[in-house]
């Protein structure tokens, strides 16, 4: 039988609050303890107690605790670096969209050098006056490797017969 879904809402019964508070802090310490042993990780819980005066309560100890929380607070610079925060996290992203930008625009610029290509050799109109040496360099070896392509084409169809 599966369970209910429950509604997460504040529990206005002083009863049923105190009995779910102890259930969840026993699974929540359950959990940090599978985690450490499982994972290897150094690992420590803080629970305030809203029922009681008490002090907070403390897994696996209050002097373990306090090592593993100075431990995380003294790391160094470089120990940070391995972990991924949202700053770094968009510096990535953003680096990889300029790369792939980079790489659209000479896609694209390939293609319209090609099209310009096949439209002039079409129709046999001059080149446009605009286009600098750069663009004429690379029509140039866009024709070349066409005239490759074609050859090899024409090999493999002749290799075919």
């Amino acid at each position: 039988m599966t369970r209910k879904k429950v509604k997460l809402a504040y529990i206005p019964d002083d009863s049923a609050r105190k009995a779910t508070f102890k259930k969840r802090k026993r699974g929540i310490l359950k959990k940090v303890n599978e985690l450490s042993i499982l994972c290897g990780i150094e690992a420590c819980a803080i629970i305030s107690n809203p029922f009681e005066s008490e002090e907070a309560e403390v897994w696996p100890d209050p002097e373990r605790a306090k090592e593993v929380i100075e431990k995380y607070s003294n790391s160094s610079v470089i120990d940070e670096s391995k972990n991924m925060n949202q700053e770094s996290f968009m510096l990535q992203r953003i680096a990889k969209a300029k790369e792939l930008l980079k790489k659209k625009r000479k896609e694209n610029r390939e293609k319209e050098m090609l099209l310009s290509m096949y439209k002039y050799m079409k129709s046999d109109q001059e080149l446009p006056d605009n286009m600098t040496v750069a663009d004429l360099k690379q029509l140039d070896n866009l024709i070349d490797q066409s005239m490759k392509d074609i050859e090899i084409k024409m090999v493999l169809e002749d290799d075919d017969e």
